[in-house]
């Protein structure tokens, strides 16, 4: 298995690693210890993406910090003012993750769009000078403009503005697979299908929410969804399953590692069909990797036992 190495839209394993310094772990574990990569859902019956039912980043951002042995204080809401002082303060003690933001507010990024993590350094007058993960070391905004793009009007997963993190705290000493392996029994519980989260009226997980995609594809898939999964969505998830294959194979788990390289290679693979107009490659390829998630929570059980 030749591991996948590139910048891709990994903003807040990025982000996560660059303020837990130089022992930070490489971004695909970070990646992996989020969860992300253990199923799919349609949210909405509509919007398909390469992560867990319920599954969402700021979950994903709490249980790799945790598992990582880390802690560290999330501030969120009051008016912009307050947040600006916040953000103001808290860089004065090191970088500050920040996010989810509005990724198509931050000009300096044309062409951007959707959620987005980056690590604010500086607050300096009224310019925000942040490490953004998506390419752009040291850009710059004034703080107005961030602040409207902070605010994450259009993060539909969020509920309350101005989110920070700061303060990282290591209370715990753990091994890269330490942390690995104590995120297994969290990965099963993605993969069989949490019913503890929130979830729009209509969202599809695993199986039943490939099956549907393929049926919608099968009917012409337009609009808002073709152009997620051809221009972030098959990209994301295969590269955050390529990496879990990864992970697992270092923990010695190489019936899981197979399956999951398997999902990757063959979710990366429907990029040109997508991008090409052959719908029924696609359709086929969904279909394809429905019962695989199944056949990787029964091996991770296995291992969890």
């Amino acid at each position: 298995m030749l591991p996948y190495s590139g910048s891709g839209p990994y903003c807040y394993a990025h982000s996560l690693a660059m303020v837990l310094g130089p022992g930070a772990p490489d971004v695909g574990v970070i990646e992996t210890l989020t969860g992300s990569p253990f199923g799919m859902q349609l949210i909405g019956g509509s919007e398909p993406f390469f992560d867990p039912y319920g599954w969402d980043p700021e979950l994903g951002l709490d249980a790799a910090i945790g598992l990582l042995g880390w802690e560290c204080e999330r501030g969120h809401g009051g008016t912009a003012e307050q947040a600006l002082d916040r953000l103001r303060a808290a860089c004065a003690g090191g970088p500050v993750l920040v996010g989810p933001v509005d990724m198509g507010l931050l000009a300096y990024t044309p062409g951007g769009a959707g959620d987005h993590y980056v690590v604010a350094i500086a607050v300096e007058d009224d310019v925000v000078v942040v490490h953004d993960p998506h390419g752009h070391p040291f850009a710059t905004l004034p703080a107005a403009a961030f602040l409207d793009a902070w605010r994450g009007e259009a993060v539909a997963y969020l509920d309350t503005p101005y989110v920070l993190r700061t303060g990282f705290v290591r209370v715990r000493r753990t091994s890269a697979l330490g942390a690995l392996r104590d995120s297994l029994p969290a990965a099963v519980r993605w993969l069989e299908g949490r019913d503890d989260l929130p979830v729009p009226p209509g969202t599809l997980g695993g199986a039943a929410a490939l099956l549907r995609l393929a049926e919608q594809v099968d009917g012409g898939l337009g609009g808002p969804a073709r152009g997620m999964l051809l221009h972030f969505g098959i990209r994301l998830g295969a590269r955050r399953l390529a990496d879990a294959a990864a992970c697992l194979g270092s923990l010695g788990l190489a019936g899981a590692a197979a399956v999951t390289w398997e999902q990757a290679r063959v979710l990366g693979s429907l990029q040109l069909p997508l991008t090409t107009g052959d719908d029924a490659a696609v359709s086929a390829g969904l279909r394809w990797l429905a019962p695989g998630y199944d056949r990787l929570r029964d091996l991770l059980r296995e291992a969890v036992r």
